[in-house]
């Protein structure tokens, strides 16, 4: 007869393998939960059943979850969803782990810009861009060039994005190629254009809401954005167009990284693999999640149209030095605050 004590030791240890197990084959991810439905049904559900694995999830803006990311030392997720000044901030304080490229081989077929925008650390997943939009029926001629923001008939007509906001810096950089300096190395004469701008300025807007407010109002006809807040700025006003400028508007990368004490190394790399894989970034270009940095993938016009989409657009886009822009940002939220009395 077996000893009961051994039965029961032997449950013990059993028990403990299969938490063990259970442990091992949990991947928990950092991002943002929007559009939960349809990542849901396009990543999260497919991933499981290919990996036999468990997804959990931590979600937040960027600056909250790189904090609790910095506050465990790199510990506590497997991946982290970032967009690529926040992604930055978390290089330069240590808190990833290269790219292993060897395990993640569908990098190799996305756009350069996207394979290895930070020097070894994680892909961009998703490119976007900083523009300018503005209102085609009350704005002539087109805007066709950054300089045009400040043209005197646009006068008391502009909104710009916060100095705090995504975009905001963005506009210190313009502002000095306009006056033919670099404003990381000096951004005296940057901060005198944006001097000159301000008779042009109505507002700084810091969500995308109140930039599409104060369009819907009237308030403003032209605005720096992002290219996501289109549709939903031309379903209340129809009129704004997108500008084409012919000096290139600005990438945005959303990147995904594997922080230094990620538990679970190996399938980290097999998700990214997963989501840079052609076949579900058209899957979610098509269904109004990301735009595709896949070279590969094939849009229709209709299906493109909302996106940063192909090689032609991506070539032309201006790239922003994040390591740069985060040693420069202080003294430029500063002067910026001066300037329009914030």
């Amino acid at each position: 007869m077996s000893n009961p004590r051994t039965l029961i030791l032997a449950a013990v240890s059993g028990l403990a393998l299969t938490t063990a197990s259970a442990q091992a084959e949990t991947l928990t991810i950092s991002w943002w939960g929007f559009n939960g439905e349809k990542l849901d049904q396009f990543i999260v559900q497919p991933f499981q059943q290919q990996c036999g694995c468990e997804l959990v999830f931590e979600t937040g803006n960027n600056a909250d979850r790189l904090n609790k990311v910095k506050i465990r030392n790199g510990e506590g997720v497997d991946v982290i969803y970032l967009t690529d000044s926040f992604s930055q901030l978390g290089i330069a304080e240590g808190l990833f782990q290269p790219i292993d490229r060897s395990k993640v081989p569908n990098i190799e077929g996305l756009y350069d810009l996207a394979q290895d925008p930070q020097g070894g650390y994680g892909p961009a997943y998703t490119i976007g861009r900083v523009g300018i939009v503005y209102d085609a029926a009350k704005v002539d001629p087109a805007i066709t060039k950054w300089a045009d923001l400040w043209r005197e008939d646009l006068a008391s007509q502009v909104s710009l994005p916060g100095i705090t906001t995504t975009a905001g810096p963005m506009v210190v950089m313009i502002a000095g190629e306009k006056a033919g300096t670099d404003a990381f190395e000096n951004a005296d004469p940057a901060f005198a254009e944006i001097e000159a701008l301000k008779p042009n300025v109505v507002k700084n807007y810091n969500t995308g809401s109140e930039m599409i407010n104060l369009f819907s109002t009237g308030e403003i006809t032209v605005s720096l954005a992002q290219d996501f807040a289109l549709g939903q700025l031309k379903a209340a006003v129809p009129t704004v167009e997108w500008a084409e400028l012919e000096d290139g508007a600005i990438a945005t990368l959303n990147t995904v990284n594997i922080p230094k004490g990620a538990a679970n190394v190996e399938l980290a790399h097999e998700f990214i693999n997963f989501i840079l894989d052609p076949e579900l970034q058209k899957t979610l270009a098509q269904n109004g999640v990301d735009a595709p940095v896949a070279a590969s993938v094939e849009l229709t016009p209709e299906e493109a149209a909302q996106w940063t989409y192909g090689k032609e657009m991506i070539d032309g886009l201006k790239r922003v030095d994040y390591s740069k822009l985060n040693a420069s940002k202080d003294a430029w939220v500063d002067r910026w605050n001066e300037i329009f009395g914030m």
